[in-house]
């Protein structure tokens, strides 16, 4: 069974936003990279002050794998305003009847 991976960041949503519509075809190539290495779903989300990145794979050893070999990732966490490193977290995804 996958695993639903939450890269949880000290950071300025609007900036991250800002700067990812402005170089899409990075984000997208980022985005292709992770879909050829095992994630199935990928998805930015905000809170106060606060980045959270919210992905499937299919276990924690693929996504480590795909994230260490992105230099990219850490300089898209700076310009976004990261404030440290980020929290990673990995649960395991339940099959349930009503998943869509």
């Amino acid at each position: 069974m996958s695993v639903v991976m939450i890269l949880r960041i000290k950071a300025d949503p609007n900036t991250l936003e800002t700067f990812a519509n402005a170089h899409a075809e990075l984000m997208n190539s980022i985005a292709d990279a992770g879909k050829a290495a095992g994630a199935t779903r990928h998805c930015f989300a905000a809170g106060d002050g606060e980045v959270l990145v919210l992905d499937e794979w299919p276990d924690e050893a693929t996504f480590q794998r795909f994230f260490d070999s992105r230099p990219e990732i850490p300089g898209i966490m700076q310009a976004a305003g990261a404030q440290g490193a980020p929290e990673i977290s990995f649960y395991r995804k339940l099959d349930t009847p009503d998943q869509f």
